[in-house]
């Protein structure tokens, strides 16, 4: 008897790796498909998947309204511009 169970493990073996392969698929088929492509109807510049305009909490001011403070931004890698910088060479 456990001869016989023995020959059978590989068949489940095989059959839970293929089950776990197809599902791994189909997350990773979900999770293409919600990424926006370029000409598609809902790639607006600014939108989020829902479509709706993103923005986060902390560009918020107490009421609630954009803020108008002066915000610390960093770039990396080559600018195209030259912004006005402390750095005189």
């Amino acid at each position: 008897m456990p001869h016989s169970l023995a020959q059978l493990f590989p068949f489940v073996y095989a059959a839970c790796f293929l089950g776990l392969l197809w599902q791994a698929f189909k997350v990773m088929g979900r999770g293409f498909s919600a990424v926006p492509r370029p000409g598609d109807a809902s790639a607006q510049p600014g939108s989020d998947r829902t479509g709706r305009l993103t923005i986060h909490p902390e560009l918020l001011d107490s009421d609630g309204q954009l803020t108008q403070e002066d915000l610390l931004t960093v770039r990396f890698g080559a600018d195209d511009d030259n912004p006005e910088s402390g750095d005189r060479t």
